[in-house]
C-alpha cells in the first residue's frame, strides 16, 4: 500500500499510508458515533482527516464498508467464549454480554444502522459477514459442539439453527424494538432453549 500525494503535509513530506489509513478510521469512527451512518460520506471523512478522497475510494468499495472498518477498528473485542464446562452458565454469560453491547447508547443504535444497511449494500454486507458475523458465529458454534461431544446436546441437533435462536432473537428485539432486549431476555432463550435440544434423562 502506498501514501497518495494529496496526503502530503507542507515541509514534511507525504504521510506513511498506515497514518493516513489511522487518520481515516479515526475520522470516519468519531463521526459515526456522533452523527451515525448518514454522516459517513468519503468527501466529508477526506476533508476530516485530511487525506485525499481519492485514496478513500482506492482502499474501500463504499462508505458503508469504510464506516464498518471504523467501528470495528474503534470496538474491537475480544470474541472469546467461556467454557467452564456448565453449557447454560456459558450461554447465559455470553448472551448478557451481547444484550448489554447491544443496548449500550454508544454501540447499539450502530450496529443496528450497519445491519440496516447492509441489506442494501453488498460491500458493508461482506465486510460485515467476514469481520463481524462469521467470526461470532463460529465461536459460537465451537461452543455448543463441546457440549454436544460432551453429551450435553442431542446428537441430532443443528448448531447453526441453535445460534440463530439465540443470537438472533437478539438482533430481532433490536431491530424491531416491540419488546424490550434486556438481561432477563437472554436468561430466559436459554432457559426456554435448552430443554428441546439436550438429551433425554
Amino acid at each position: 500500500m502506498t501514501a497518495e500525494p494529496a496526503t502530503s503535509r507542507p515541509g514534511r513530506g507525504r504521510r506513511p499510508a498506515a497514518e493516513v489509513r489511522a487518520a481515516v478510521l479515526a475520522a470516519a469512527g468519531a463521526m459515526l458515533l456522533e452523527n451515525g451512518l448518514r454522516d459517513i460520506t468519503f468527501e466529508k471523512v477526506a476533508t476530516r482527516a485530511g487525506a485525499s478522497k481519492m485514496t478513500l475510494y482506492k482502499w474501500w468499495p463504499s462508505p458503508g464498508a469504510l464506516a464498518f472498518d471504523a467501528y470495528f477498528a474503534a470496538t474491537e473485542q475480544t470474541l472469546a467464549f467461556e467454557d467452564t464446562g456448565d453449557l447454560a452458565r456459558d450461554l447465559v454469560h455470553q448472551l448478557r454480554a451481547f444484550v448489554g453491547f447491544l443496548t449500550s447508547r454508544e454501540h447499539g443504535p450502530v450496529v443496528a444502522e450497519l445491519v440496516g444497511a447492509a441489506q442494501s449494500d453488498p460491500d458493508l454486507a461482506a465486510a460485515l459477514a467476514e469481520r463481524y458475523t462469521l467470526p461470532r458465529r463460529a465461536l459460537a458454534v465451537a461452543r455448543l459442539r463441546t457440549a454436544k461431544d460432551a453429551g450435553q446436546l442431542r446428537a441430532d441437533v443443528d448448531l447453526e439453527s441453535v445460534v440463530d435462536q439465540l443470537w438472533g432473537a437478539c438482533y430481532h428485539r433490536l431491530l424491531l424494538p416491540a419488546r424490550p432486549l434486556d438481561p432477563g431476555f437472554a436468561d430466559t432463550l436459554v432457559r426456554n432453549l435448552l430443554p428441546g435440544v439436550s438429551p433425554p434423562h
